[in-house]
């Protein structure tokens, strides 16, 4: 292009400029044109051209910005404004196509990414909607100092997300219903797991013990009944031990102690605020392989059903067995065990209303007589929100998982090597 017709171009702009400027449209659509005549593929022209017309002439406005896009195609705002010339007319494919042009440049575009979300809800492609909405949130989310209009795009993309995730659970519980309707429970409950997660309404919890740590045991928040076959004699005996655990705590001194104490000069952390707090607290009839003979004489019936469970023994470090307390009030934060080679037996026996108890991603609530077994080296935590005390009987046994024989190396390790494990070898806390 010679300098005479650019110069001539430069001209015809500056007269566009100051009539848009000066809102005489007539006169800036003049100069437009007549760059055309001179540039039939000017782009700033040509989206001028369109912007005029969109609204007014969409299949109009759709050429003049298929034309810019084509000249000009790393400019990002031309297939945004093609696009939208394509939803004015209604034509869907071409709308998305040119949305995902401009993606193509940066997909980190926030307003394709909006329109991409939009016209899949319109179209009832629910599944990219989600996904293009998640893309909003993702996009919105990582802005610093968001702005009020931004925070208000952030709540709808969430909204949308969360339509989209209500409308999947729907037709996936309503399409396995029939199958689960015939199911046992106990037989669906992994399954329910694994769609729950992929549907993002749990989350999966990894075992974090921070003692030993026993490889390649099957991981599970609350284990099987059918892996104990003591347990309903165990539930049986709850009225014995119940009236034993009143009698104790009728004592003038009943002996239960903080659960927690630390050390003096630990620095703070989660169980600072329980440290040596009768808020959560315990009587010990084992502890660390350790039977405690007065308390046991207390209480003969408990100590005689513990003697008949199959405790996890190891010297010096298991079992343990205690009447556990909550008073009014206290909850217990997230924490893990020690080790996965003990599962932890819960046998409910005061219960007030408003207690509860979590292990991963499922939430149970006590029940007077009804025991359960669960892996503490999976995250937990429990609270008593009632204006009574909680308590519980907690038992360690060993992990079903464990075949004889590594219950018996485990012994044998454990007696041979003693303290030289240190806390690496820990298995109660």
């Amino acid at each position: 292009m010679n300098a005479d017709v650019t110069s001539r171009l430069d001209g015809l702009l500056r007269d566009a400029d100051r009539a848009q400027r000066a809102g005489d449209k007539a006169r800036a659509i003049a100069a437009f044109r007549d760059i055309l005549a001179i540039a039939p593929d000017h782009p700033i022209a040509l989206n001028a051209l369109g912007m005029a017309a969109l609204g007014r002439d969409d299949r109009a406005a759709a050429e003049y910005f298929a034309r810019a896009a084509a000249a000009d195609p790393a400019a990002a705002p031309l297939w945004m404004n093609l696009a939208s010339a394509h939803r004015g007319v209604g034509d869907a494919v071409a709308e998305r196509t040119a949305l995902e042009r401009a993606l193509a440049l940066d997909q980190r575009n926030l307003m394709a990414n909006v329109r991409l979300a939009e016209l899949h809800d319109r179209t009832g492609d629910a599944a990219q909607a989600a996904f293009r909405w998640g893309g909003v949130a993702t996009i919105v989310q990582s802005m610093a100092d968001r702005s009020p209009p931004l925070d208000q795009l952030l709540a709808r993309a969430s909204d949308r997300i969360a339509f989209h995730a209500r409308a999947l659970s729907d037709d996936v519980d309503a399409a396995m219903q029939p199958l689960r309707a015939g199911a046992d429970p106990a037989q669906r409950r992994r399954f329910d797991a694994c769609v729950d997660a992929m549907l993002g309404r749990r989350t999966i919890y990894a075992p974090t013990p921070h003692g030993m740590h026993f490889p390649f045991l099957p991981a599970d928040e609350f284990f099987a009944r059918d892996h104990f076959a003591w347990l309903a004699e165990f539930e049986a005996a709850t009225p014995v031990i119940l009236a034993e655990l009143k009698a104790l705590l009728a004592e003038p001194s009943a002996g239960f102690t903080p659960y927690v104490a630390m050390p003096l000069g630990t620095p703070a952390n989660l169980w600072s605020p329980l440290d040596r707090s009768d808020q959560w607290s315990a009587r010990y009839l084992w502890r660390y392989g350790v039977r405690d003979d007065a308390v046991c004489a207390r209480c003969p019936q408990t100590a005689a059903i513990l003697d008949a469970l199959p405790l996890a023994d190891i010297p010096g470090r298991a079992p343990t067995a205690f009447f556990s307390v909550l008073k009014p009030g206290t909850h217990l934060p997230p924490h893990t065990g020690v080790s996965n080679i003990r599962s932890v037996v819960h046998l409910p026996l005061i219960v007030p209303d408003k207690c509860g108890f979590r292990v991963g991603g499922e939430t149970r609530e006590w029940r007077v007589g009804e025991a359960f077994v669960f892996d503490d080296t999976i995250e937990h935590e429990a609270w008593n929100d009632s204006d009574t005390i909680r308590a519980v009987l907690i038992v360690d046994v060993w992990n079903p998982h464990l075949t004889r024989d590594e219950t018996t190396m485990l012994r044998r390790l454990f007696g041979a090597l003693g303290s030289k494990l240190g806390n690496s070898g820990d298995v109660a806390d």
